[in-house]
């Protein structure tokens, strides 16, 4: 049976593939967008300001499942400005579909929300999972905004009045894959350059999921009426950053890669424009309820 899937602040890389892998399956998929413009035939794109209500707020009575995906990157320097736009645009759009869910007649049955794994602490020995995972920031990887803004963004998720529509909120790690801001473009080319050294050390954790996992996990997601709440969207197994830059030098086929220190990686951040944290941090999490449920991942 078809299905209709609302993708708001879809038109970025998780957007794109999503999209596809809905459409292949014969469902209708709605973008919400600040650009329609950039429209293509995977999907219906309706133009959205992530802020207040509209015309799209039509597309959302009768849908089978929100996802929200809306969220400008984190990839760049935690000024005053950036640290504002960067905690806007998660928790006003998501306000902003609260609302409008709350006044359908007929609302979504699924409303998956997007957040981070970045909401656990840093931790080199301890698994994070849903259940038992520790929540906070962590001083030495320089992580205290990025924890406030996942709080943040799945309290207003929480807030959201909505009780004929279930709730997940996704804890999403990084996600590999060929599209345009993927990270995995990113590393593959340090690897290349022979910068695919450990670093910082390369002792933190690395919590991944590879794009067609995703997609898969989002669609089963759809489909369990009997889950709700915070799921972990990460392979079983994180790896090391010195076992995965290790990883990317083989796939490369470079025969060194050069490590890089905290100062070097501070240096480089500051010219890069982005923060260490996305580097230092031990990202160390696990998906237990994706694993209890029967959920099998194929990367």
């Amino acid at each position: 049976m078809s299905q209709k899937i609302i993708l708001a602040g879809g038109s970025g890389f998780l957007g794109q593939a999503l999209a596809q892998h809905f459409k292949a399956s014969g469902d209708e998929v709605v973008v919400l967008t600040r650009s329609p413009a950039r429209a293509n035939g995977d999907a219906r794109f309706v133009q959205w300001n992530g802020k207040t209500s509209g015309a799209w707020t039509r597309e959302l009575d009768g849908a089978t499942a929100v996802v929200n995906l809306s969220g400008r990157s984190v990839d760049c320097r935690y000024t005053p400005v950036n640290r504002q736009e960067i905690m806007d645009s998660r928790v006003l759009p998501t306000r902003a579909l609260g609302e409008a869910i709350a006044r359908c007649g007929q609302p979504p049955r699924a409303w998956l929300n997007a957040a981070t794994a970045t909401i656990y602490q840093h931790s080199l020995e301890r698994a994070n999972d849903e259940a038992t995972g520790a929540i906070g920031g962590t001083a030495a990887a320089k992580d205290e905004f990025s924890v406030e803004v996942a709080q943040a963004w799945e309290a207003a998720f929480d807030q959201a009045r909505t009780p004929a529509t279930r709730h997940v909120t996704l804890r999403l790690a990084m996600v590999l894959g060929l599209g345009r801001n993927s990270v995995f473009p990113v590393l593959r080319r340090l690897a290349r350059f022979g910068l695919g050294g450990a670093m910082g050390g390369g002792r933190q954790f690395v919590s991944w999921i590879h794009v067609a996992d995703f997609c898969r996990a989002i669609e089963w997601l759809i489909a369990r009426d009997d889950l709700a709440g915070p799921v972990n969207l990460v392979a079983p197994n994180p790896l090391t950053n010195r076992e995965m830059m290790r990883a990317f030098r083989e796939v490369c086929g470079a025969p060194f890669g050069l490590p890089a220190t905290r100062w070097m990686l501070e240096v480089g951040a500051f010219l890069l424009r982005t923060e260490t944290e996305l580097m230092i941090k031990s990202r160390r999490v696990v998906p237990g309820r994706l694993l209890a449920a029967g959920f099998e991942f194929r990367f």
